[in-house]
């Protein structure tokens, strides 16, 4: 595959058109813009060597976001429901979306259905990009013929999860920018500043109090065996990344994540959002229950959700209700329980999921809102209290040198 940059216009509006395109040749490229209903005005192979050449990180310039794919499932939603073909509109975005790796896959899901493939099929072929949630969901689109307004409800799933991830991010940010503070200045102060006073203590003589003492030990380990601390920090983080990667790590990681003190409320409470919201999403668009268990379990990002919904699907396929089977987990309130076992009593159960999703949404705002007026104080006296102990320690000495003044 070669890319191309192109110049055209619209048959209809005659508006100027400039865009990237991928195909075997120049030829192609001009057959394409012709599907698409515009006219070629010119078509040149894109240069890619040199100083402007894409530099692709993995995992940051080739990742597709969920905004962009929102944004792509809406636009795809909107040409599908105004009676575009299928090839037309897929053909249309891949040529003015801007992230890369989602228009390749798009032209080559618009290739394999020119060559016979059904769309849910050609999206399962890039599974990094269109995940099982998303195929499952075009299948029962396209079995249904509802596909226009599954695409909606996938952009509106999207979003959702894309706007708990920004509201964890964002409660998550203050604490770490403060502890990466607070970490730099100690270390600051172990390198540079407490060597400086070592000296003045040294010329003194006498005993040292206990704090400083200890505060000159640990600045003598910093200042002489620095690359030992920092090879030995950087070991330890890697092994417990590594543990946290194996099953046992990860439920321990995840259960902590639950437990912990403030966050793990906006942890639970936005895990529950993501379970209600995507299983809603399945159920309105047609996909089986246990199929639908399934998906949601494997787009869950909490192991302990994910074996509560494993257990759930279980007791699914015995024949016991699902209100039923999700009492039996304490990771579900007993307000949700209570609501979709309604839902199953009244056939509603994607509107009652909806409204759960929708109530804790409602709570992970106000809590990510109030626990940020809540910790900007905390971490000021936390960052007092350890900066203030290392001067107070530092002083100690003098304290007793005014006194043998006196």
């Amino acid at each position: 595959m070669n890319t191309y940059e192109y110049q055209a216009r619209d048959r209809k509006t005659g508006r100027p058109l400039a865009g990237v395109l991928e195909a075997e040749t120049e030829v192609s490229v001009v057959e394409r813009l012709r599907e698409m209903g515009y006219m070629p005005i010119s078509v040149k192979a894109k240069r890619t060597g040199g100083l402007n050449a894409n530099i692709r990180i993995p995992g940051i310039t080739d990742r597709v976001s969920p905004d962009t794919l929102a944004t792509f499932s809406r636009q795809f939603a909107t040409m599908i429901s105004a009676g575009l073909p299928l090839v037309r509109a897929l053909a249309i975005l891949a040529g003015q979306t801007e992230n890369v790796t989602l228009a390749k896959a798009v032209t080559r899901v618009r290739q394999d259905i020119e060559r016979g493939s059904s769309l849910s099929r050609s999206l399962a072929e890039h599974p990094k990009v269109f995940d099982r949630l998303y195929v499952s969901m075009v299948r029962s689109g396209e079995i249904g013929g509802v596909l226009d307004r599954v695409l909606l409800d996938l952009a509106s799933t999207l979003e959702k999860s894309a706007s708990i991830r920004r509201k964890i991010r964002s409660a998550m940010t203050y604490p770490v920018a403060v502890l990466i503070l607070v970490l730099l200045i100690l270390t600051a102060m172990l390198l540079f500043i407490v060597p400086q006073f070592k000296a003045i203590f040294a010329s003194l003589g006498g005993t040292l109090p206990l704090p400083t003492r200890i505060l000159i030990d640990v600045s003598n380990l910093v200042v002489h065996a620095f690359i030992f601390v920092l090879i030995g920090i950087i070991i330890v983080v890697y092994l417990i990344r590594r543990y946290l990667q194996t099953p046992t790590g990860r439920r321990l990681r995840d259960n902590l994540a639950l437990r912990v003190p403030i966050f793990g409320k906006i942890v639970h409470k936005s895990a529950i959002v993501r379970f209600a919201s995507t299983l809603a999403s399945l159920m309105r668009s047609g996909v089986p229950l246990l199929e639908a268990l399934d998906i949601t379990k494997g787009t869950t990002n909490n192991l302990v959700f994910a074996e509560a919904i494993g257990q759930m699907q279980e007791g699914v396929r015995q024949g016991i209700s699902l209100g039923t089977t999700m009492a039996n987990h304490s990771v579900f309130p007993n307000m949700v329980t209570q609501m979709v076992a309604v839902g199953e009593e009244t056939g509603e159960v994607d509107n009652m999921l909806d409204k759960v999703a929708a109530f804790f949404s409602e709570q992970v705002e106000a809590m990510v809102g109030a626990l940020a007026s809540l910790l900007e104080p905390l971490l000021i006296v936390v960052l007092g209290s350890v900066v203030g102990s290392m001067v107070i320690s530092l002083y100690l000495p003098m304290f007793d040198v005014i006194k043998l003044i006196h």
